[in-house]
Formats: structure tokens, C-alpha cells, sequence
């Protein structure tokens, strides 16, 4: 199948496109070839391929770089503290009362200079790379003010310029309701507006998201804010029905939202309006497992229904604290129920089309630029079953070795 005019959709995910024995070119840092070894080697005993390095990937498995399409990769501190409070019921609104919660993280950023968040965003980046992810999103969100959301924004500019993973950029202004606004979020949403203004002008970020949950942002107010975002010229994102049945996915099919994120409250008709209107569902079951909610989002349904599904590590301080997109793949397979061939979908093609990436990332294709991974697993079924490791061999990222299991990053 060749899924180059869209994401894959519905049971059609259950489909995946595999060469046994396979061999692929690559010619100054783009798929150059792709085929079977035997083929491959009959036309360099015909002159018409020259190869002048191997890199020998017997009983390996080769697949596109994986993209990972929901992070929040600039923030300060941790909240590791925060552990022992969850593990004795203590409610989120009771740590939040408490000083820790989303406000935590948010002093923590303010605080931290722009050099110190950029040190920690390149860590954190590093061992994104290592897992095998050549492409991410990354959110501001922990500002909640103009200083510290720019600040955040900029931060994730100089971490491109450093990295060989490719960024896309979301502003998140609407993470949250800022304590000094909680009587007033839509004078909030006004500030966060203005600040869009500069933030299109400068090139900052591609999408605009809002939280759209009880207690957060509303679906008129985050219709209003999306729409408004939406005119200025930006592509859109919504957290949509993380815990409530609210109505964010059906909002995010009728606006037009290249994706909805979290949907574990998703209704029917949300996902419904979901695959009628092409919007992909970003499932973050890294969240589920670590807030222990024993609840997870409908992707079987999704995908009866046509839904294209993307996953995500959500990396995050305080509800998803991992960089790991393997280890959700494992959670994709044994909570979400999708199939091998879904998941593999779910973090390539399907990852690339949520964050606009469709025609770059999330496929080997010859005259795409070369991000790939070599994994140390017999097969594709091999990745979602065995659990707790780094099954990455090598990393290349635009056709050049930029992590090795052995060697580590290579500059």
C-alpha cells in the first residue's frame, strides 16, 4: 500500500508493507534504492548500482525513524516527589494546593535560565534519538506568561540548530489557568493571544493547542482561541477529553484540528466527527499507565470506526515522564489492544501526518531524506512484545550514523 497522499486509516492500519531480505541505497543523505538484497545485487553486477560502503544488517529489522508527535521537551526541574503523594491517594488538586502539580513545574521554568532549560532539552532530546525518534513535536506550556512561553519557544529554536532531530514546534500558552487568573482565564486567553502575534511574526511555532478539559478551558473558549489562532494562520492541536466527555473531539473535527490528543474520554459521536473530518488521534497510553487511572482510550472503536491513530510518549514532568516511545508500543499493544502493524503505523506514517511531516518523515521512500533505524530484533512483532530494553542497533538520521547501542552519539 502506499500511504504517500495521507495517514493510514482505520483497519487499514492493520496493514503493513514489509520486504524480506531487503536492501536500501542511500546517496548523500537520501533514499537512493529500495528492494530485495537479491535484486539489489544484481544490479551492481550490471554496473547499474555502485556501492561503495555496506553496512550489514542480517537478521536485523530496518524501518523509518520513528516520530513522536505529542512532547513537552522544555521545562525545568522534575517532580519526583510528587511519587510518594500519588502512591498514598493523595488527589492531584490536594499536591497542586501543596505547591507541586503543573504550578511546580512552572516556577521551575521561570526560574531556570534559558541555557539551563536548553542543557535540559538537549539531554532529554539525546535520549529520544537513542530510542529511535528522528522526528518530534515539542510544546511550550510551562510559562503561563509571555516572558517564559517565548522563552520556551526560543529555547526549542537553538535546540534545533544543535540537533540532528527534527522539531516541530507548538505553542501551549493555554496549558493551564495561571493562579493570578483563575477568577478570569479569559483575560489569560486574551494575553496568550497577544503574545501569538509575536510568535507569528518571529516563526516560533507551527501549531497552537489548548487544554480543553473541566477545571481548564472550555470548548467555546477554546473554539474562540482555536479559531482566532486559526485566522492568523496557524495549524491547531487540542488536548481534547483527557478525563471528561467534554466535547474537545468533537470541537476539534468541526474547527478543523490536524490532530486531538488524549481521548480517553473521547464519546462515540467525538469519534465519529473524528473520522468523518480526517482528524488523527494522538493516544498517549504512557499517560494512562503512569496515572494509574486503570482507564485507557477507545482505539479499537477508533479504528472500526476509520480513525487514523497516531501515538505519542506525551514526555512530560509530571504525568508521563518518559522519552521512550518503545516502551509505548508495548503499552499500545497490551492496554490499547492495536496490532503490531497498527502500532508501527501509529508511530511513523500516521506520527509524520499529525504533525505535518506526512510527506518528510514516517516512511522509506526513495528521494526521501534517509531517517531510519536498524533495531536488534528478528521482525517487526519482535519491538511491541519484548518489553524494558533499547532494542536500537543504529540510528541514521538524514542519511548519517547519529547513534549506535555500542558506540553511543556520534557527532
Amino acid at each position: 500500500m502506499d500511504h504517500a497522499q495521507g495517514p493510514v486509516k482505520g483497519k487499514n492500519m492493520n496493514q503493513l508493507n514489509v520486504i524480506e531480505k531487503g536492501a536500501l541505497g542511500i546517496h548523500e543523505g537520501k533514499i537512493a534504492y529500495i528492494g530485495t538484497e537479491e535484486e539489489a545485487l544484481q544490479l551492481e553486477q550490471e554496473g547499474k548500482l555502485l556501492i561503495s560502503e555496506r553496512l550489514d544488517c542480517q537478521n536485523k529489522l530496518v524501518t523509518p525513524g520513528l516520530v513522536d508527535p505529542h512532547t513537552h521537551l522544555v521545562f525545568g526541574g522534575s517532580r519526583e516527589h510528587e511519587m510518594a503523594l500519588k502512591q498514598q491517594g493523595v488527589p492531584y488538586l490536594e499536591i497542586l494546593a501543596r505547591g507541586g502539580g503543573i504550578h511546580s513545574t512552572v516556577n521551575m521554568t521561570r526560574e531556570a535560565s534559558t541555557e539551563e532549560l536548553m542543557t535540559k532539552a538537549l539531554f532529554h532530546l539525546d535520549r529520544m534519538l537513542s530510542y529511535g525518534s528522528t522526528t518530534i513535536e515539542a510544546k511550550s506550556g510551562y510559562g503561563l506568561d509571555r516572558e517564559t512561553e517565548r522563552k520556551q519557544l526560543h529555547v526549542l529554536q537553538q535546540v534545533q540548530a544543535k540537533h540532528s532531530v527534527d522539531i516541530v514546534s507548538t505553542f501551549l500558552g493555554a496549558h493551564a489557568i495561571p493562579p493570578a487568573y483563575k477568577e478570569n482565564p479569559d483575560a489569560f486567553l486574551d494575553e496568550m493571544m497577544d503574545l501569538l502575534k509575536e510568535v507569528k511574526e518571529q516563526n516560533l511555532a507551527t501549531f497552537v493547542d489548548i487544554f480543553c478539559e473541566e477545571g481548564v478551558f472550555s470548548v467555546e473558549q477554546s473554539r474562540n482561541y482555536l479559531l482566532q489562532a486559526k485566522e492568523m494562520g496557524f495549524q491547531l492541536k487540542i488536548h481534547a477529553d483527557e478525563i471528561h466527555s467534554l466535547g474537545g473531539a468533537e470541537l476539534a473535527a468541526e474547527i478543523g484540528c490536524i490532530s486531538a490528543d488524549h481521548l480517553v474520554g473521547a464519546s462515540d459521536q467525538g469519534i465519529e466527527d473524528l473520522a468523518k473530518q480526517g482528524v488523527i488521534a494522538v493516544l498517549l497510553p504512557g499517560t494512562s499507565f503512569y496515572l494509574s487511572k486503570g482507564v485507557h482510550a477507545r482505539a479499537q472503536l477508533m479504528l472500526e470506526k476509520g480513525v487514523a491513530i497516531a501515538l505519542s510518549t506525551d514526555f512530560n514532568p509530571g504525568s508521563s515522564p518518559t522519552e521512550n516511545l518503545q516502551f509505548i508500543m508495548n503499552l499500545a499493544a497490551l492496554n490499547l489492544k492495536l496490532s503490531p502493524e497498527a502500532i508501527w503505523n501509529a508511530v511513523t506514517i500516521n506520527a509524520a501526518h499529525a504533525i505535518g511531516k506526512g510527506e518528510e518523515a514516517g516512511q522509506l521512500k526513495v528521494g526521501r531524506g534517509a531517517d531510519i533505524v536498524i533495531w536488534d530484533a528478528p521482525n517487526y512483532h519482535y519491538i511491541p512484545y519484548h518489553y524494558g530494553v533499547n532494542h536500537v542497533h543504529t540510528v541514521i538520521k538524514a542519511g548519517k550514523i547519529a547513534y549506535t547501542g555500542r558506540n553511543g552519539y556520534v557527532s
